[in-house]
Order: C-alpha cells, then structure tokens, then sequence
C-alpha cells in the first residue's frame, strides 16, 4: 500500500474519531483518538474471531510503515518544536530544579516501575523475556505527549506555575526517554560495554551534546530571521530548522529531541521578542498550532 493511501486511510479514521468524541463522549481530543483507537482495536480482534479477518489487513498496513522513521525522526520532532515555541523561558528558568527533576528522575522512576510490572505479568503469562527488554518498554512509554499536556493544561485552567511545572517536564522527559532508550538499547544489544563510565558517556553526549547542538542551530536561525522580515521565508526557516537540524543531530549521534526543544525555546522567546515582527509571529503561531 503507498503512503499517500495509508496518510488518507489514518486521517480519515482520526477525522471520524474525533468528530465521535466531540460530539458523543467529550474527551480531551488526544485521549478521546486514543481511547476510540483502542476500542477499534479490540473490536477488530472481535472480529477476527467471528470470521471476519479486518485484523490481519490492518497489521499488514501498519507493517509497511517503518515507525522508526515516521514517529521518532519525523512527527517527534515537529510536536516538540511546536510546543516549545510557547513556552516562556523566564517562567521555565524560575521552575528548572522541578522541571529538572521530574524530567529526569520521574521518567527513570517510572521506567523501572513499568519495566517491573511488565516482567511481572509476562512471567505469570509465562512468557519468558529478559529483563533489560522490559526496561526497553518502560523507556519507551514513560515520557508523556508535550502537545497533549498542554492541550489539556489550558483547557483545564490551572496555575500559571503548575502549568509550567508539566508542561516544560513534557517537553524535556521525551528527549531524556529517547537517551534512556538508546542506552538501554545499546546495553540490550551489546553495542555498548556495560559500565558505569560508558553509561555516563553516552548520556553526556546524547543530552549534553543534544543541548549544545540545538542552541548553536537555534542562534543560526535566529541571525538569518533577524536579518529580513518576510514570513514565509522566516516560516521555511523554522521548518529547515527543525527537519534539519533534528537530521543533523541524529547523524551525529546526540539527542535530536533535546536539541529540538532548545532550538524552539530559544526561537519561540528572544526570536519572537527580537527577530520577527508581529505578523511574521502571528503567522509562526498559525502554523505551529
């Protein structure tokens, strides 16, 4: 099946979803999607055992979609630009230590809770399966969806701190997710020797590394937006900073997520304030949602 057809096949399902939820169950959009996409899942497994085969058409298509490519190097990168961009930084620096803290600590926490349960139940299943592929999962589904978040903080109308505090922590866990992740991997694999020092490493160079790049690139894109006043080319700027940069990083080997969320930081503050004029900024926000 192409692209284009699986594209209009998935926009088409989120389409009819979301107008169910909005119009039946009134869920935030992003758990309702969820919620209905779950539902549709099990029915199609429903099926499957009445005779009706939806199920293996469905995990044929998903089969032809490298996830890899599409979520982690192509979505990923362009819902943690867009949420950056409206975070105030000064708000976030006065919540560091927390957001620090809980996009650290909290997703290693909750890697190893998950990671637990998981072993846990597929040993009563009696499924056999390593330990440190179970920490893979844990990684995998820790960090939460910045968009999501922050969709749900403004419409729920909390504090302006408590909505910093979550909403700067779901930008950050997804790209210490990702370096937890590869570490993991790295280990699960045998890539990478087992050692303190090695761990550490590599986490220095993913983050760290990842930090770095996106402010080098993001004052790159700053200078050229500063240097003319035209919103398309300023809009195709931020695009080729995001699609690009995030290329870059991954072929470098650091964090393209941290470097994304740096990147739209620094661009959605100092180059809202002090490069772009007030149409360019309403036209980044339309774009950018």
């Amino acid at each position: 099946m192409s692209i284009f057809n699986i594209l209009s096949i998935l926009l088409t399902l989120s389409a009819v979803f979301s107008y169910i939820n909005h119009r039946y169950i009134g869920l935030p959009t992003t758990i309702g999607l969820m919620v209905i996409a779950l539902l549709m899942s099990l029915g199609l497994i429903g099926l499957s055992h009445l005779g009706i085969s939806l199920e293996e058409s469905a995990a044929a298509m998903l089969r032809s979609i490298d996830l890899n490519e599409t979520l982690l190097h192509g979505v990923l990168s362009f819902m943690l630009f867009a949420g950056a961009l409206h975070i105030d930084i000064n708000d976030l620096a006065r919540e560091k230590w927390v957001v620090g803290t809980l996009a650290t600590v909290s997703v290693l926490i909750s890697t190893a809770i998950v990671a637990l349960l998981i072993s846990l139940v597929l040993d009563l299943a009696g499924i056999p399966v390593p330990f440190i592929y179970c920490l893979l999962f844990g990684a995998l589904i820790s960090p939460t969806d910045p968009i999501a978040v922050m969709g749900i903080l403004k419409s729920a109308g909390t504090s302006e701190s408590l909505e910093v505090k979550i909403a700067g922590e779901s930008l950050f866990n997804d790209g210490v997710g990702v370096v937890v992740f590869v570490i993991l991997l790295a280990v699960a694999t045998g890539t990478e020797p087992v050692t303190v020092n090695s761990v550490v490493l590599l986490f220095v160079e993913e983050a760290v590394g990842g930090a770095v790049f996106g402010l080098a690139s993001g004052l790159i894109a700053y200078a050229m937006l500063k240097s003319l006043d035209n919103y398309n080319v300023e809009i195709l700027i931020t695009l080729a900073l995001v699609t690009g940069g995030y290329a870059l990083a991954d072929r470098l080997h650091i964090s393209g997520p941290i470097a994304v969320v740096v990147a739209g930081l620094l661009i959605g503050n100092h180059g809202r304030s002090f490069a772009m004029s007030e149409t360019t900024r309403e036209h980044l926000d339309t774009f950018w949602g």
